[in-house]
């Protein structure tokens, strides 16, 4: 099961309060104030976990909350401190407050954002000995918690993206060229959730993400793709896999384009390979069509793995500037 949208509710720790205490000795009379001061409450903080692909795999609490601090102690001792929570998300999750105001965006694996601070421990009396106040009576309590509703989306981070229609047998290549393993059958919209894989290509590494296929009219909420087009925004490159053995595979292509389009322009200024896939059933027409209007296209059969050695060494060229991996 694939979830990319959840709502959770963090709450930090409250400080503990300050207290109001002198110093009892025998043989010292008049004792001074040495109440001491409360801990600090714990903090909440949203930690991006790059082996997390989707928000299910967080589990199904709702709720975070952090350790409270202590009340200070006699002896001006300072309550303990409430411990932090982390909570992990995956890499790449949007963090919205809940009037829909992005609060951060976890793009980097290992960063944290605080999402609810912990209360200030409360001042015991000893903090308010003055020259003219010598006993002081006066304690402050914590500072209460932090409560916030959070609303998380999670936008894939991969390095190439799937596009194209259902059935053109996507998930097939994403099984050849990569470790993943997603379901494969003989009808539409067999991939109904995003699926990464690994493809490992003369030394190097890239993810691809196979994205639920686009129908007409997908950017305006048809078919499944309407759900996972935001999944695209962050691949680094495309690869539009047309079946070419269709009758108009080029109007295909330039269907895909214009859904992509419509949804974000920017998705069009991504580079992007072509694949005509199921070359084992002949597709002459749609070879000529794309020689037309100058597209290179690479020739692919999932089945029996021709062209799939090509595939890969062009997405890896296309993701990489060199060997030390520095992206376009």
């Amino acid at each position: 099961m694939f979830l990319d949208e959840k709502t959770i509710e963090v709450v930090s720790g409250k400080g503990g309060g300050g207290v109001c205490s002198f110093r009892r000795e025998k043989h010292v009379p008049l004792g001074g104030p040495d109440g001491g001061d409360g801990g600090d409450g714990g903090s909440v903080y949203l930690r991006a976990n790059e082996q997390y692909t989707t928000l299910l795999d967080m589990g199904n609490a709702y709720r975070y909350s952090a350790e409270a601090g202590a009340t200070g102690e006699t002896a001006n001792r300072t309550g303990r401190c409430g411990k932090d929570i982390y909570v992990d998300v995956p890499r790449g999750t949007i963090v919205r407050d809940s009037e829909g105001r992005i609060l951060t965006d976890l793009t980097e694996g290992g960063s944290a954002w605080m999402a609810a601070q912990g209360g200030a421990g409360g001042l015991g009396n000893s903090r308010f000995t003055s020259a003219t106040n010598r006993a002081p009576r006066q304690h402050t309590s914590g500072k209460p918690s932090e409560k916030r509703i959070l609303n998380l989306e999670l936008k894939l981070m991969a390095d190439v993206g799937l596009v194209g229609l259902p059935n053109a047998g996507k998930s097939s290549l994403v099984r050849k060229i990569s470790s993943a393993k997603p379901k494969v059958a003989d009808y539409p919209f067999t991939t109904i959730e995003p699926v990464l894989g690994i493809v490992q290509n003369k030394g190097r590494s890239f993810v691809v993400a196979d994205i639920p296929g686009l129908i007409e009219g997908a950017s305006e909420g048809k078919g499944l793709g309407h759900r996972f087009l935001k999944h695209i925004e962050r691949t680094r490159a495309l690869l539009f896999v047309i079946d070419g053995f269709e009758p108009n595979a080029w109007k295909t292509f330039c269907l895909l384009k214009k859904e992509l389009e419509a949804f974000h322009p920017k998705l069009l200024e991504k580079k992007f390979v072509v694949a005509l896939n199921k070359s084992d059933l002949g597709f002459s027409k749609a070879k000529k069509d794309f020689a037309k209007h100058k597209q290179a296209v690479i020739e692919t059969c999932a089945l029996s793995g021709d062209g799939c050695a090509d595939l890969a060494n062009a997405l890896g060229e296309l993701v990489y500037v060199n060997e030390k991996k520095e992206w376009r």
